[in-house]
C-alpha cells in the first residue's frame, strides 16, 4: 500500500512429499488462469493486461479481510464493473476465514485477485528482517498460500511490499527473495497450481533498478515470476515524456519478468489519470503489463474513489474520472511487442546505495522445523488475531546456496521460465530435513505499510 506494506526442497522431494494438497473449492468453469510467458502475462493465447484497483476497505489502521466480507465484496463487485476493471488488489486477508463466496462472485465479474500473503503480524520486518523470517512467520505465509492457490481467479502473489523503502534497507532484499523462492518450493511441492509470485517494490529512485534486477538474478527457483513498482511519479498534468516514464520503459526495456504498477495514481494535484492512456498503449505495452490505482475506499491518505458508509458506496469524482479513463484506453492489439524470451539479470554488486552483502549465489536457508509445512502442508493459519511472528526467529542468520534444496517441480500449470533450469540439491538434505534449503521470506513492510507486508519499525 502507499507507504505501508519459498522455494525449496530438494526436487527429489516434489515427488516424495508426504500428504495431499487441501481440497479445491468449487471452481467458475468458464475462468482461465493467468499465466506468465516471457515479459508478458496471458489469458490462454491473449495477453492480459492489469487493469484494477487496490482494495482494502478500512486501510491499514483497521486490517480486514475484504475477501471474507461476502456482502461487502458483493457490494463492491457492482462499482468494479462499472469501473470496467480485471484484478483488485487485496493487502491483508484471514487465512482461517470462509472465501468461496466472494472469489466466486469475483470470478463471475471476471476479476481476478492480485493477493499480499503477509499480514500486518505475520511479515517481515525491515529493521530486523532476519529475526522475523523464521517458521512461524512462513506457517502463515504457506496457510495462506494454500487456500488461495485453489481458486482459478487468484491472479498472483506478492511476497511482500515495500519491504526496502531507502538505500539503508536495502540489506532486507535477500529475505525478499528468499520468501519469494520458499512460497514457489511450497506450491511445488504441494502439488498446488503454480500461481505467478513477485514483489511490490516501493519507487525508490537510488536501488529502483537494483531491486528490479536482484530479484530477477540466478536460478530460476530463486527468481521471481513478476516484478511491480508501487509509482506515484506521474502527477497530472503532465505527460508521458515529461514523467519521464519514457525513460523507465526504456531501462527496463530488456527485462525478462512481466512487469506492472502495483499501485499508482498521484493525488499531489487534481488527478486525470491520463497515465492510464499511456500504460495501455505502445509507449508501455513491451515492457509493462498494466496496473493498479491506489485506493478503491477513502481513507486517511484521500486517494479514495468510493466513500463507504455501512452498506452505502458514493462514488467520489476519482470513481468518474478513472471510469473514463480506463473505458478511453484500448489494449493494444496483438502481443503488445512483449519480449518472447530473456535471460536472467545480472545480481548488482555492493555499493553505497545497495547495501547487500550476502552473495549473489546465497540466501538465508530455509528455518529450522519448517520442512514439515512441506511434507505435510501447513495446517491451519494463524488468521488476524494469532500473537505474531515477527520476534520467533533468530539474531544469527544461516546462509546456503541459493538454489540449494528448492522444489523445482510438482505444482499444476503456471508459468514459462525464460532462464536456464535450476538446480536441485538432493544431495545437501538428509531424509525428513530441509535445513538448507533456500527458501526464505521476503517480506514486509512498514509501518505505515497497509496490509501485505506492514512493517514494525
Amino acid at each position: 500500500m502507499k507507504s505501508v506494506a519459498i522455494a525449496a526442497v530438494a526436487g527429489a522431494l516434489a515427488t516424495t512429499v508426504a500428504g495431499s494438497p487441501a481440497t479445491p473449492v468449487q471452481k467458475r468453469a468458464d475462468v482461465t488462469s493467468i499465466t506468465v510467458k516471457g515479459n508478458a502475462f496471458w489469458k490462454g493465447n491473449e495477453r492480459f493486461y492489469i487493469r484494477g484497483v487496490d482494495y482494502q476497505p478500512g486501510g491499514a489502521s483497521d486490517a480486514k479481510d475484504p475477501i471474507a466480507d461476502a456482502d461487502g465484496c458483493k457490494r463492491d463487485i457492482e462499482k468494479f464493473k462499472e469501473l470496467g476493471i480485471n484484478t483488485v488488489r487485496v493487502y491483508t486477508v484471514d487465512n482461517t476465514a470462509e472465501h468461496d463466496t466472494c472469489m466466486n462472485a469475483l470470478a463471475d465479474a471476471g476479476i481476478y485477485l492480485a493477493l499480499d500473503v503477509n499480514t500486518p503480524k505475520y511479515s517481515i520486518n525491515r529493521a530486523s528482517p532476519q529475526v522475523s523470517y523464521n517458521k512461524v512467520y512462513l506457517q502463515s505465509v504457506f496457510a495462506t498460500v494454500e487456500k488461495f492457490a485453489a481458486y482459478s481467479n487468484t491472479l498472483l502473489f506478492f511476497s511482500g511490499n515495500e519491504v526496502i523503502n531507502d538505500d539503508s534497507t536495502t540489506n532486507c532484499a535477500p529475505f525478499v527473495k528468499a520468501v519469494t523462492r520458499d512460497i514457489k518450493s511450497y506450491m511445488n511441492a504441494r502439488k498446488l497450481r503454480k500461481v505467478p509470485v513477485g514483489y511490490s517494490a516501493a519507487d525508490v529512485e537510488s536501488n529502483r533498478y537494483e531491486m528490479a534486477a536482484y530479484m530477477n538474478c540466478g536460478e530460476d527457483s530463486v527468481r521471481s515470476d513478476f516484478y511491480a513498482f508501487n509509482d506515484y511519479s506521474w502527477c497530472d498534468p503532465n505527460t508521458f515524456t515529461g514523467a519521464g516514464w519514457d525513460q523507465k520503459v526504456q531501462k527496463l526495456s530488456n527485462y525478462s519478468l512481466p512487469i506492472f504498477l502495483s499501485e499508482f495514481g498521484c493525488n499531489t494535484n487534481k488527478r486525470q489519470f491520463n497515465e492510464v492512456k499511456s500504460i495501455y498503449s505502445t509507449d508501455m505495452s513491451s515492457v509493462y503489463s498494466g496496473g493498479l490505482v491506489y485506493e478503491y475506499s477513502q481513507e486517511d491518505s484521500n486517494y479514495g474513489l468510493v466513500e463507504i458508509n455501512g452498506d452505502s458506496v458514493k462514488e467520489l469524482t476519482d470513481f468518474t474520472t478513472l471510469k473514463n479513463a480506463y473505458a478511453n484506453a484500448t489494449d493494444p492489439s496483438g502481443d503488445g511487442g512483449y519480449k518472447s524470451s530473456g535471460s536472467a539479470s545480472e545480481c548488482p554488486t555492493e555499493s553505497k546505495t545497495w547495501n547487500v552483502t550476502i552473495k549473489a549465489d546465497q540466501l538465508p536457508a530455509f528455518p529450522s522445523g519448517a520442512s514439515d509445512y512441506l511434507k505435510n502442508g501447513a495446517g491451519a493459519g494463524p488468521g488476524l488475531k494469532g500473537s505474531g511472528s515477527q520476534s520467533s526467529g533468530s539474531q544469527e542468520t544461516d546462509l546456503a546456496g541459493a538454489g540449494d534444496g528448492a522444489v523445482t517441480s510438482g505444482a499444476a500449470g503456471g508459468t514459462t521460465g525464460t532462464s536456464s533450469p535450476s538446480k536441485g540439491a538432493a544431495s545437501a538434505l538428509r531424509p525428513g530435513e530441509f535445513s538448507f534449503a533456500p527458501l526464505v521470506m521476503g517480506a514486509v513492510v512498514l509501518v505505515s505499510s497497509l496490509f501485505g507486508g506492514l512493517l514494525v519499525l
